[in-house]
């Protein structure tokens, strides 16, 4: 009986402050230790790039659905390339660097492909 009574204690004193604690909405970008600067020059120009890709894929939405998945994809796409240019930069492997080309020259195609459309259908 009484260590059942410990045990409820315990949970008590341990556990109100949890409870208590803020419940504020956690950000998306909340817990991604991997966007922590690093002393690699790869690695911080990664975190850059995505950060900059997340930052710029926070449209105003518009309630056109085609309209807000464009204007999201335009820096998502362009993020893409932005890491593909620093592992050509900064990559040894020549299969991973013949890949980032490729998705230079998607990714780019795509971006203009999406830029002439918004100019056709936005509003």
């Amino acid at each position: 009986m009484k260590s059942l009574l410990l045990a409820a204690t315990l949970f008590v004193a341990l556990g109100l402050p949890v409870l208590a604690q803020d419940k504020a909405p956690m950000s998306p970008m909340a817990g991604m230790d991997h966007m922590a600067p690093t002393d690699s020059p790869a690695s911080a120009a990664y975190a850059a790039a995505n950060m900059k890709m997340h930052e710029d894929m926070a449209v105003a939405y518009t309630d056109d659905a085609d309209i807000d998945f464009i204007r999201s994809m335009i820096p998502h796409h362009q993020g893409a390339v932005d890491m593909a240019r620093i592992v050509l930069q900064h990559g040894a492997d020549p299969e991973v660097k013949a890949l980032a080309e490729g998705v230079i020259k998607a990714q780019e195609a795509e971006i203009a492909w999406m830029q002439a459309w918004l100019e056709k259908h936005a509003h």
